[in-house]
């Protein structure tokens, strides 16, 4: 079987847009020549590699057995080309990262990468936890930053650093400048939360939803930096990340609600088991596990 490294980048490309039209516009290549490419492929390997489903492809069974040393063999290609440029780590890294991560933590951190390797090709996606982990199922992110908890045999986690919670409300909240509030305080009073599967909306499940009668959805809002916000005028009580809310309780827009609770979570490393680990990977996760968030970059 004579598959070629164009055939395995067809193949990639068809994962990660899910049409032909849009991998084509990703490769360069008209969609003829993407068409025939994959069929090519997939009559050499004897399988049929997607359902095809109303103009969009998605990968089956087979396809998910080929991924990971498709893109291995990619990766390894390019490790090739670039393995006499210099001492410089090749290739492009692509890091996905929750929203607190990837606003608080991760320039940061990049820079201080930069600095101390010398690479300049990183791109970063910022989305909730659970989109991270599904960007990383499809082989579309190299290292995943979640501050979500998650159980999957597919997934490798390892513990980066901690952050804490802080119930917080505007100074002129019933609640506010209270020297002490119960947890069964906060049930008759609107929150403000992100979406089903942050890692914050789960920190409020998991802490503070379990220990009131009720408890009102005030406002769904998919951006911290907009929940301060709404917090800050006053409409409502919200749940949100100490290092997202520091310079809102610095400057006075935000008070803390001094509920006797201990909020820590866990921020993670998360890799796709069978994914090739890169010399780039491997340093890159190196050097996050040096360098928790704690110590200054």
């Amino acid at each position: 079987m004579a598959v070629t490294l164009r055939q395995l980048q067809v193949f990639i490309a068809v994962v990660r847009e899910r049409t032909l039209t849009a991998a084509a516009a990703s490769l360069h290549l008209t969609k003829p020549a993407v068409s025939v490419a994959l069929s090519e492929l997939e009559k050499q390997c004897g399988k049929t590699l997607f359902d095809r489903h109303r103009n969009r492809l998605h990968l089956n069974d087979q396809g998910r057995r080929l991924l990971p040393l498709a893109d291995e063999l990619l990766m390894r290609s390019d490790a090739i080309d670039r393995l006499f440029e210099d001492d410089v780590p090749g290739g492009q890294l692509r890091v996905g990262a929750s929203y607190t991560i990837g606003h608080q933590l991760l320039p940061a951190l990049l820079q201080a990468f930069r600095t101390d390797t010398g690479h300049r090709d990183q791109r970063v996606t910022i989305a909730n936890s659970t989109a991270i982990c599904q960007a990383l199922e499809a082989f579309e992110l190299d290292v995943g930053m979640i501050e979500g908890r998650i159980v999957d045999d597919r997934f490798d986690v390892l513990p980066w650093c901690h952050d804490h919670m802080r119930v917080v409300a505007a100074p002129g909240h019933p609640l506010a400048r209270r020297q002490r509030v119960e947890l069964a305080e906060l049930a008759d009073h609107d929150w403000l939360l992100r979406e089903p599967g942050s890692g914050t909306r789960e920190q409020f499940m998991r802490f503070i939803a379990p220990g009131l009668p009720q408890w009102r959805l005030g406002m769904e809002i998919n951006s911290a930096e907009a929940i301060i916000n709404a917090a800050a005028v006053g409409l409502g009580l919200t749940c949100v990340s100490a290092l997202e809310v520091q310079h809102a309780l610095s400057d006075g827009r935000l008070v803390e609600i001094p509920v006797n609770l201990e909020m820590t979570r866990e921020f993670s490393l998360v890799l796709h088991r069978d994914k090739y680990r890169s010399p780039l990977i491997e340093c890159f996760v190196a050097f996050c596990l040096a360098h928790p968030h704690e110590a200054p970059f």
